[in-house]
């Protein structure tokens, strides 16, 4: 049964009002039956009319731990694939791909295959997330993973330094889309004090490809000869296989957004879009592409502010992990006991981030975990520069993991949560992404073979980057948030809605005077 509501059908299925479109709207805007679309947020119906605030509650854990089952372990191995893919180059190194194709150890080669990989991987991230939105996550997530795959094994197989330059580059344009994909993704499923520990349960991925990566990379070169292929290629050839294979299953296991979620019922995607119009971020897909979003991103200091911070996490992420194996070659440890030495500091570094994803999200003091956090970093890397004590050192390798990797998911939630509407987000993510990688050009070519064992100008580099971005940049952003919410909870920022109507009003975003920003 159905009736007619301003231009849309009200069909009635399963005892609940939902709203849908009328029969001109797309397939790709309504994928499965019950779907409710988010043209009327403000009519959406309640489907736990007369229940308990108990039972409510029950109902809401019991969602947000099924929509946890299917998006974040997936998601988790995507990106540990991807992580593991762009910086296994470094266990090739130790296991001598340098000789092999030409490529002079002493010299730069080494870090230009770094630096062109950043080079392609920054410059494409800021429209990533629009090409989502425009294909969905569905076909944006599938296509891609299918992509950087092939590219991985195919660079098993180059021969010269030519080749791997070529494949660096465009495994770059690959793998851009799916960070900061992800970041926007979750986003439009959970609430801001939701959003820090599923972010840093999905950048865990990260610390544990280091360390997957160090203990993979042990075996696969035992496969040196095999088929006439040097071990270092087998690295490259079986990773990228196992994407691929990933691959095939990703067109089923990603769902595109809560109204058209396949795994939900039409009372749970009902409740979805509530319990997100209720935090504010119920306009995730009712927007209209517009160039004021990208504007508004722009024009927004926060997107610089946290820009700003963001590269001093990522310059220190890709140091840590693409020169880790490295810097363990530098302490005197080698081949396959070098790969295995650098697992630990890994282990940690993925404790440390799921731990603080859960504490800022209890506590919603993001901005204080990254100074905590960042300090420890600061630590570390002084404990690598300053020291000649290899024991001293390793140790520093643990602290200066706990310092990085936490904060990256940290920041970005934090970015998240301080910005409403779903273009606008995605432009936001985007850029502080993308400038945070362009970072990664610095990375590459700090950790200098000449400098070995001591590395003084990749742990000063790093070590001024954690303190002068990471923890300057936070502190700065903390400060200027905190005046702006007294601001606004003192009727300073009132002025702002005058002569609007409510729909202005809410078109005003994140800029509200009734939006109090996280701090």
């Amino acid at each position: 049964m159905a009736t007619e509501k301003a231009g849309l059908e009200v069909a009635v299925k399963d005892g609940l009002q939902v709203v849908e479109k009328p029969h001109t709207t797309t397939s790709s805007d309504l994928e499965a039956s019950g779907v409710v679309s988010p043209a009327e947020y403000d009519d959406l119906p309640d489907p736990d009319v007369g229940k308990s605030d108990a039972e409510r509650k029950k109902l809401d854990k019991a969602l947000v731990w099924k929509i946890d089952l299917w998006l974040i372990p997936w998601l988790s191995l995507l990106y540990l694939l991807s992580f593991l893919d762009r910086t296994n180059i470094g266990n090739a190194r130790v296991a001598k791909m340098e000789p092999d194709l030409g490529m002079n150890p002493k010299g730069h080669d080494y870090n230009i295959a770094l630096t062109i990989f950043f080079i392609s991987y920054a410059g494409a991230e800021p429209v990533t997330n629009l090409l989502l939105k425009r294909y969905s996550p569905r076909v944006f997530f599938t296509a891609i993973i299918f992509l950087w795959g092939g590219i991985m094994t195919v660079m098993g197989c180059v021969q010269n330094r030519a080749g791997l330059l070529a494949c660096r580059w465009f495994l770059g344009l690959a793998e851009a889309g799916l960070f900061p994909g992800v970041n926007y993704y979750l986003s439009c499923w959970y609430k801001r004090s939701e959003l820090g520990f599923r972010a840093a349960l999905f950048f865990s991925a990260a610390a544990l490809a280091g360390s997957f990566g160090g203990l993979l990379a042990a075996a696969i070169t035992k496969m040196d000869g095999v088929g006439g292929y040097e071990g270092w290629r087998w690295i490259f050839i079986l990773e990228g296989l196992i994407t691929v294979f990933v691959g095939i299953f990703c067109w089923w296991m990603v769902n595109d957004f809560p109204d058209t979620a396949r795994f939900l019922t039409p009372e749970e995607k009902l409740r979805t879009l509530r319990r997100l119009r209720e935090d504010g971020q119920a306009r995730a897909e009712t927007e209209a592409f517009s160039r004021k979003y990208v504007f508004a991103a722009l024009n927004d200091w926060k997107t610089w502010s946290y820009a700003l911070i963001y590269m001093g996490c990522l310059c220190p992420l890709y140091s840590f992990s693409l020169f880790l194996p490295t810097i363990l070659l530098g302490l005197g440890y080698e081949g396959t006991h070098a790969q295995l030495m650098s697992v630990p500091p890994y282990a940690v570094a993925a404790t440390m981030t799921v731990f603080v994803g859960w504490l800022a999200d209890r506590t919603k003091w993001r901005g204080y975990c990254n100074m905590v956090v960042s300090f420890i970093g600061c630590v570390g890397f002084a404990m690598l520069l300053g020291s000649t004590n290899p024991h001293v050192q390793y140790a520093g390798t643990f602290l200066g993991a706990m310092g990085i990797y936490p904060t990256v998911a940290n920041t970005l939630t934090w970015a998240s949560n301080n910005v409403e509407g779903v273009y606008k987000r995605g432009v936001m993510v985007g850029c502080v992404v993308g400038w945070g990688n362009m970072n990664g050009v610095v990375s590459s070519n700090i950790y200098i073979g000449a400098e070995k064992p001591k590395y003084t100008t990749g742990h000063a580099t790093v070590l001024s980057y954690m303190a002068v971005c990471l923890f300057g940049g936070t502190v700065l952003t903390h400060v200027l948030l905190r005046r702006e919410n007294a601001l606004r909870k003192s009727g300073k920022r009132d002025y702002l809605l005058e002569n609007k109507t409510s729909e202005e009003i809410r078109m005003l975003g994140d800029v509200r005077p009734d939006f109090i920003y996280t701090l």
